[in-house]
C-alpha cells in the first residue's frame, strides 16, 4: 500500500457560519489537488469550532469563587479556568497548575481541550465542537453533495499518558470505521489475536498532522490511497474507553 498525504493550503480565516466543505473543495482545486472519491479528509477541530461559533471572549466570562481561588494559587487566568470547568463533567487529575479533565464528550485531556492559540483575537478562546461526529458528518455531506465520496476525520492535538510530546488524534469521524480489529484472526504462526485492534482514525489524524502543523495555516490534510471500511453510521464512541475498563482513572 502506498499513501499520499498532502495539505490543503489557501483556506481563508474561518468565521462563524463558514461552509467548510465548499471552502475545502475550492482550496484543494485551486492548489491543483482536487479531492477524489476514497480520500480521507482530516480537518483540524479549531476551524470546525470557529465555523460553528464555539468562540468565547474571556472578558464576558464571570469566574466562580473556586475558579478565582484556584487560579490565584497557580497564576492562571480565572476566566479560562472557569471555562475549563464548564466544559468538563469532572476533573480527572490535578497536579500543580495542570488540570486534566473529562469533557462532556468523554475525552480525557488537558484543560477540556480549550485553546487560546490562533483564536483570531487576543482574549478569545476556542472551545471544542459540541458534537465532533455531527461536525464531521456535515462536512462529509457537503463533499458528497458536490460529487466527492470522501471520509472525514475531525482531529485535535492531545497529550499521551507515559510519553512526552503531543500528537493529533481523531475526535470525530464520518464515513469511516475508526477501529480496525484483528480479533479472531490468526497470524502466520497460528496465534489467534485476542485483543489487537488498531485505531486507524487516530493513526490517520497523526499522519495528517505531519503536513499541517500548528503555525503553517494549513488546517486540512488529505490522505489518499488508504483502504478503509466505509460506514455512514460511524462515530468516535468505540474509541472512548469506558471508565469501568480504565485502569488509570
Amino acid at each position: 500500500m502506498a499513501l499520499q498525504i498532502f495539505g490543503v493550503p489557501g483556506l481563508p480565516e474561518i468565521v462563524p457560519g463558514s461552509d467548510l466543505a465548499t471552502m475545502i473543495l475550492d482550496a484543494a482545486h485551486t492548489a491543483g489537488t482536487p479531492l477524489a472519491d476514497g480520500d480521507v479528509v482530516v480537518v483540524t477541530s479549531k476551524i470546525v469550532s470557529k465555523a460553528e461559533g464555539r468562540l468565547v471572549e474571556l472578558a464576558d466570562v464571570e469566574p466562580s469563587p473556586f475558579a478565582r481561588e484556584w487560579s490565584s494559587r497557580w497564576d492562571k487566568d480565572p476566566a479560562v479556568t472557569e471555562l475549563v470547568l464548564r466544559e468538563s463533567k469532572r476533573v480527572v487529575r490535578q497536579l500543580g497548575p495542570v488540570m486534566i479533565t473529562e469533557t462532556h464528550h468523554g475525552f480525557v485531556c488537558a484543560n477540556s481541550g480549550i485553546d487560546q492559540s490562533s483564536s483570531g483575537a487576543h482574549g478569545r478562546v476556542v472551545l471544542l465542537p459540541v458534537d465532533p461526529d455531527a461536525s464531521a458528518r456535515t462536512i462529509r455531506a457537503g463533499l458528497v453533495a458536490a460529487g466527492v465520496d470522501a471520509a472525514v476525520i475531525v482531529s485535535d492535538t492531545f497529550g499521551r499518558a507515559w510519553r512526552e510530546g503531543q500528537t493529533d488524534i481523531a475526535i470525530g469521524v464520518a464515513g469511516i470505521t475508526p477501529i480496525l480489529s484483528y480479533i479472531g484472526q490468526v497470524d502466520p504462526h497460528g496465534h489467534e489475536f485476542k485483543v489487537q485492534a488498531i485505531c486507524t482514525a487516530d493513526e490517520l489524524a497523526g499522519a495528517a498532522e505531519l503536513v499541517k502543523g500548528n503555525v503553517s495555516r494549513v488546517p486540512v490534510a488529505v490522505i489518499r490511497g488508504f483502504v478503509y471500511q466505509t460506514d455512514d453510521d460511524a462515530t468516535i464512541a468505540p474509541v472512548l474507553r469506558d471508565q469501568s475498563r480504565d485502569l488509570f482513572r
